[in-house]
């Protein structure tokens, strides 16, 4: 039986910040077998927005929790319990209000958020995070600070981000994590995690990694965890010994081991081009022998440091593009034309097909229905698909009924006419016009007339694929990335007859997917594709013209690119790069120039191009440096960094000149999520508008001065990356240098 109290006043909004209330309740819990029951003051976070405005800490916020905590510790509860709305837990700090803030007011909200959170860390009785949905960042640390944290295993956003954004987490992250899970678990969650696509958590990495306590069913969630909190209070096992202490500590081995893997991974993702990684494994491994107060005093330093980079400001401006310009496309119709979508096809059954067909079955919970051109073919596709569920299951990351549930939705038929109910088909064959014409021509013979018609093509017409059909109108572009479960983005193409329901109903399905997805007109290589082969044909060309391949490959490595031009070529495959090349140059002309060298890898049957030597480095196969006939013109990496830079400027306006995109935050938005291009130095355009390079190139700005950019004479990351982190909190007076590679 539960008896609630009155919920505590709400906060009223302050100006410019969506206030998070805490509002406060008494929960009486009695449970089978006992007399007495247990009193849990129960802390509910909620912003009053929908699912799509997760709850946010700000000064007003944050007050607002403190009160809460005030009311709870005054009823002499026997636990504290916080949650959140439905949809989130809890996103951290509202970083729109960090940009431009001050020092002192920086350093008085941070305090106040330690001071706030301490309380539940600090509290007379244990404390519990009951995590309902997405935790990320400041959230996350939160629960951290708590004795207790158990989670919704359908939770899919649980995440600390900030190295990705440019900075470290500012509430406890780096020095609570290692104490409650190990130095391994917070060099994955606080650097691998956030550099590789800022991958977050799921439930049962989570519990996995300890960052957990519990996992249970997202169906009266709450319900379950106040039973859970009820068990833990009646068990004097399940006591931890010490607050925030892991339940296994960490060797000296393993201490190592994890600072070692972070600083590959940060060299390995970054090329020592962003700071922000660097500093949080100095303060990963300060927590292994300094007091908590110190070392949040010291973290504490570090993020204000890293506020006022120009890597912060940069990187703000790419996170609110793919959190909010993602989920608001411009140039879309009302998506209220959209159709409903009840079962999907996908035509062929090879890899990419395969991971469509996944996506699209474990996101719509709708059959997907696949074929190829011979019984084979199709079974070993659908096998394929049914063993990646499998897997799932195996890895934990789903359970045996949501995998039964899953392969009974996805299978396979030979007959067109089986796709006659199928409301949207996405085809992924071979990369021909007239292959994808011939498909949806046979298609078209058994679907009905308002059947949508997508095409996986990279680079191909959309215009030229539908000009023969009855209904070119509900002909799109549906360019996914591989692979496609991890790549966020999703060019939507438009071609010249595309109508509104179409791509209405292309977009309401790409947020059914969770992708980011963008509106691009019908043009060779779309965004993504046209901007790398674009700086792959200056890299290429200069090889060609007789620069070494080791110096043109590296030229670009001072921007933190996930890849050089060589891995690109080798993880695409040669012959399927020359196909694209050849396909922009018959669009764009000698912009796009035909790699020789190229050309004769693929004709002498090359699949790779790169082999790893004894020491596992990638190198140029012999065989490869070989085939090579390179001229007398050899370029500094230098000259091929600027010449491939003012490329990308050139190239990007003539795509807006030619209205490609509605705008340069398109371009920006599909090199983030589609391309990799580093977060911490924000979109590409802003990035060409700060080096000079767009004025250099093409005589303008693509945006106004100071835009997504420290004002000048602001100290830049560069400089603010010789501080050092120090126990106390303050600059160290002799500067050392960033560890870097």
């Amino acid at each position: 039986m539960t008896t609630i109290e009155k919920p505590s006043t709400a906060v009223e909004p302050a100006h410019g910040e969506v206030v998070t209330v805490a509002r406060h309740r008494l929960v009486h819990l009695h449970s089978p077998g006992h007399l007495t029951g247990v009193t849990v003051s129960l802390i509910k976070l909620d912003n009053g927005r929908d699912q799509q405005r997760p709850n946010t800490f700000g000064p007003q916020g944050l007050t607002s929790l403190d009160a809460a905590i005030t009311t709870a510790l005054a009823a002499k509860p026997d636990a504290i319990a916080i949650t959140g709305k439905p949809g989130s837990f809890a996103a951290g700090a509202d970083l729109g209000q960090l940009v431009g803030i001050d020092r002192a007011a920086a350093d008085d909200f941070a305090a106040l958020g330690h001071r706030v959170f301490g309380r539940l860390r600090d509290a007379p009785v244990p404390t519990f995070a009951l995590i309902n949905a997405s935790a990320m960042g400041g959230g996350l640390e939160l629960a951290l600070h708590c004795d207790y944290r158990v989670l919704a295993s359908d939770t899919r956003a649980l995440s600390l981000p900030e190295v990705s954004l440019g900075i470290v987490p500012g509430w406890g992250g780096t020095q609570l994590l290692p104490r409650i899970a190990g130095p391994g678990t917070d060099v994955t969650v606080i650097v691998e995690n956030a550099l590789n696509q800022n991958r977050p958590m799921r439930a049962e990495d989570a519990l996995w990694l300890d960052v957990v306590d519990a996992v249970l069913d997202p169906a009266d969630f709450l319900d379950s965890a106040l039973a859970w909190v009820v068990d833990v209070l009646r068990d004097p096992m399940r006591q931890p010994p010490a607050r925030h202490q892991s339940r296994r500590p960490a060797t000296v081995e393993e201490w190592t081991d994890a600072l070692e893997s972070g600083k590959r991974i940060a060299d390995r993702r970054t090329h020592g081009a962003a700071p922000a990684p660097y500093r949080a494994l100095e303060l990963i491994e300060l927590s292994k022998t300094t007091e908590l107060a110190d070392g949040l005093s010291a973290e504490r330093q570090t993020f204000f440091d890293l506020i006022e980079s120009q890597e912060f400001r940069a990187s703000v401006y790419a996170f609110d593009l793919v959190q909010k310009r993602s989920r608001k496309p411009v140039g879309v119709a009302d998506l209220a034309l959209a159709r409903d979508v009840r079962k999907v096809g996908v035509v062929g059954a090879g890899l990419m097909a395969g991971q469509l067909a996944l996506l699209l079955a474990r996101s719509l919970h709708i059959p997907v229905l696949l074929t190829d051109v011979d019984q084979a073919r199709l079974d070993a596709g659908v096998a394929a698909v049914h063993a990646n569920v499998t897997a799932l299951v195996s890895n934990h990351r789903m359970t045996p009924a949501e995998a039964a549930r899953l392969t009974t939705l996805i299978s396979g038929s030979l007959d067109y006419a089986d796709f006659a109910d199928a409301d949207f088909i996405i085809e992924a064959v071979y990369e021909s016009t007239s292959v994808k014409q011939d498909v949806f021509a046979e298609l078209e013979k058994f679907i009905t007339a308002t059947a949508i018609l997508a095409s996986n093509t990279s680079s191909l017409s959309i215009t030229e694929i539908a000009k023969a059909l009855q209904h070119p109108e509900r002909v799109i572009g549906y360019h996914f990335f591989n692979p496609v479960d991890v790549m966020p983005l999703l060019e939507i193409v438009r071609g010249d007859q595309t109508d509104d329901p179409s791509i209405a109903t292309a977009f309401a399905l790409a947020q059914k997917l969770k992708k980011a997805a963008i509106l691009v007109k019908d043009a060779g290589g779309f965004v993504v594709n046209r901007l790398l082969l674009r700086s792959m044909s200056e890299v290429l060309a200069a090889i060609d013209e007789g620069t070494p391949i080791d110096v043109a490959d590296n030229a670009l490595a001072p921007l933190g690119l996930p890849m050089t031009t060589m891995q690109l070529v080798q993880l695409t495959g040669p012959a399927v790069v020359l196909h694209v090349q050849q396909t922009l140059h018959d669009s764009f002309g000698d912009r796009f120039p035909v790699s020789e060298n190229l050309r004769r890898i693929v004709d002498a049957g090359h699949r790779t191009v790169l082999i790893r030597d004894r020491s596992h480095a990638q190198t140029v196969h012999p065989e490869i440096l070989a085939l090579l006939s390179q001229g007398n013109r050899p370029s500094t990496s230098e000259q091929i960094r600027s010449r491939v830079l003012q490329a990308l400027a050139r190239e990007a306006r003539q795509m807006l000149d030619d209205g490609v995109v509605a705008d340069a935050k398109d371009i920006d938005l599909a090199m983030i999520t589609g391309a990799g291009w580093p977060s911490w130095l924000g979109g590409i355009t802003p990035y060409l508008d700060r080096e000079g390079i767009s004025e250099q190139a093409i005589g303008k700005r693509f945006a106004p001065a100071g835009f997504a950019a420290l004002p000048p004479g602001a100290p830049t990351g560069q400089e603010l990356s010789t501080r050092s982190v120090t126990t106390g909190g303050d600059a160290d007076p002799k500067p050392r240098t960033e560890h870097r590679a």
